[in-house]
């Protein structure tokens, strides 16, 4: 049946028809449909929210390394300046301001290994 541009059907005409469409159709499953997707949207914003902690801790991490590699080459830096100024200049290794600046070089290389397998340490447990 047609009336004035409309169309209407006959009451038994969608008896074959799946009424899960029809109710798909109709928008009678928005509500749920909405549910899904604020819960897919709060886990994509967890998602999200982790991964930018993963990524600031891993920068942290990057620039605590760099500091740490800049503290020793700068208190390392002059020791050896000096070791090698004297080496240079024709002093032998048996001299004592050679011997003292070696042992001190030394001396920062070891507390540097002991801060290292400190934080190892610390780490693992």
């Amino acid at each position: 049946m047609k009336q004035a541009g409309k169309t209407r059907f006959a009451p038994g005409a969608l008896s074959g028809a799946d009424p899960q469409l029809l109710s798909a159709l109709a928008g009678k499953e928005a509500g749920r449909e909405r549910d899904v997707a604020f819960r897919a949207r709060r886990v994509v914003a967890a998602s999200l929210g982790v991964m930018r902690d993963q990524k600031e801790g891993r920068k942290r991490g990057r620039a605590l390394a760099l500091a740490a590699i800049l503290m020793v080459i700068l208190a390392l830096g002059p020791l050896v300046w000096r070791l090698v100024d004297e080496l240079l200049a024709g002093e032998s290794l048996t001299d004592m301001a050679i011997q003292v600046t070696l042992l001190a070089c030394l001396l920062w290389v070891a507390i540097l290994a002991a801060a290292l397998v400190a934080g190892w340490m610390r780490k693992g447990s």
